[in-house]
């Protein structure tokens, strides 16, 4: 799980997070980190699951590629 920069390899920063890819996604929440259990997709209005399409209300943290079960 990422904390701070370069804690886990392959996370980064959300600002360089981009656009048109399946990414996964690290927030902060009640519980702590936690990373999303679905690939997002960063549009220029905000987040969407990149399986449904649906908008994601999430102010994420970091990001990285993301695997398809096969790959993890």
């Amino acid at each position: 799980m990422p904390d701070g920069a370069g804690a886990e390899p392959g996370w980064e920063r959300i600002a360089s997070a981009p656009f048109d890819a399946d990414i996964e996604l690290a927030v902060i929440n009640e519980d702590g980190e936690a990373m999303l259990a679905f690939p997002c997709r960063r549009m220029p209005d905000g987040w969407v699951n990149a399986v449904t399409g649906e908008a994601v209300e999430i102010h994420p943290t970091h990001w990285r590629v993301w695997e398809t079960s096969s790959q993890r």
